[in-house]
Parts: C-alpha cells; sequence; structure tokens
C-alpha cells in the first residue's frame, strides 16, 4: 500500500525538497502541498492522507491549530501527524503532542529519518525523535510548561481503568521502550506488550504511543527527571 503523503510549510523551496524525497520511495508518494494551516487541513480531506509533515511556525492558521482540527476530525481518524520542528529543542514540542501530533522531527535530520518517521507514522506507532524525545518531554512538565492544564486529575483517575499490567507498560513505554524491548524487560512476548498498549490506549482515549507518553507524564504516573 502507498503512503499519501501530505506536506505542510510556508517554504516552497524546503517543500520542494521534501517531495523530490518522498516521492523517490516506491511505497509512498506526496499527494498535496499547503503553507499553511488551513491548507494543510483542506488538502488532507481533499487528498485521503495518511500522513502530514507539518510546520509548526506558519502564517495565519499555524501548524498547532491544524494539527488539533485534523486529529478532532473523525473523518481524518486515521491520519498522523509529524510535527517539523527547526530546533530539537523546542517549546511546542509538548503542545504538538497534546495537539494529537504522532511526534516530531526536526527539520534537519537525515533523508532516511525523514522517511522512516512518515512509515512508523503510518504504521500507527509513535515517532519521538531520534534525538530523545522522551527527555524533552520530562524537561517542560517538570518546568510547568502547561502540564497543570486542567485534565491532569482527570486523566490520573483514568489511570484507575488500567490493569497493573498495563500501567507497567506505560511505565515502558513512557520511558521510550520499543515493544520488544518491553516484551524483554516484562518476560513477555511482543505481540502481550502490543495488546496492552492497543487496551492502554482505548481506556485512555490516546491515538498513538505519543500521546500516551504525554498522558503518563501528565497523570504522574511517571515523574520527569531532572538532572
Amino acid at each position: 500500500m502507498t503512503i499519501r503523503v501530505v506536506l505542510a510549510d510556508d517554504q516552497a523551496l524546503l517543500r520542494s525538497a521534501f517531495r523530490v524525497l518522498v516521492d523517490s520511495e516506491p511505497d509512498m508518494e506526496v499527494v498535496g502541498e499547503a503553507a499553511n494551516g488551513a491548507e494543510a487541513v483542506a488538502v488532507t480531506r481533499d487528498e485521503r492522507a495518511d500522513v502530514v509533515l507539518m510546520d509548526i511556525r506558519m502564517p495565519g492558521t499555524d501548524g498547532l491549530t491544524a494539527t488539533r482540527l485534523i486529529t478532532a476530525d473523525p473523518g481524518l481518524a486515521h491520519v498522523r501527524v509529524v510535527m517539523l520542528t527547526t530546533f530539537e529543542v523546542d517549546e511546542y514540542v509538548v503542545q504538538s503532542l497534546r495537539a494529537g501530533a504522532s511526534g516530531f522531527l526536526g527539520k534537519g535530520a537525515e533523508p532516511e529519518e525523514l522517511l522512516n518517521a512518515i512509515r512508523i507514522a503510518a504504521g500507527g506507532e509513535a515517532l519521538l525523535s531520534p534525538a530523545a524525545t522522551k527527555g524533552l518531554i520530562a524537561r517542560f512538565l517538570a518546568q510547568g510548561d502547561g502540564a497543570d492544564d486542567g485534565h491532569g486529575g482527570a486523566r490520573s483517575e483514568r489511570l484507575d481503568a488500567l490493569t497493573g499490567r498495563e500501567r507497567e507498560v506505560l511505565v515502558q513505554v513512557a520511558a521510550g521502550h520499543s515493544n520488544d524491548e518491553i516484551a524483554e524487560r516484562l518476560d513477555v512476548s511482543p505481540l502481550t506488550v502490543k495488546t496492552h498498549v492497543n487496551r492502554a490506549m482505548a481506556k485512555l482515549g490516546a491515538r498513538d504511543r505519543a500521546q500516551l507518553v504525554v498522558i503518563a507524564y501528565e497523570s504522574g504516573l511517571v515523574r520527569p527527571r531532572v538532572d
């Protein structure tokens, strides 16, 4: 199956470079481009995109707003958004994940990292940037970057619906471990881990693993380490 990609960035030159890269792969194609968030939402709907590479800072409707609109639309439930940032340490990282993005990637990433990000997102996994995203999340929440947004208590209560094993798995997910790594740590099969992850997402209303990471920190299940 070909992965249908939308490029949303206000820099035409950058979109052109991404298009050449994406279209060079046999399993993906660029089906649309957008110079702002409003265009991104419209193109995503019209072209039935699977993955949107979304710049955060764009004129008019920005990437954060566009991401919220996409992830809140039941008709676009299958769409995954990967935020593009100029800097690895970006004040909008946590806001992006809260908006429903499946992860983020620095614009300076290597071509293979970008292509891998698209495939990971299309597969329903979280793309937490190769440069230690979980550390960024922990740092932002430790600094109080909107961590107490009024939903922390509700999310903490929702954790009551999780089984003990699901909580264990959630802690491992928040630490950035893959299903295979979690399986080895908990001495279970990767399939069992995947089942626990899917059940946790369903119970917590999370779109993917990226959302699970944020919920784990916001609910207090996992405490940020401040070195």
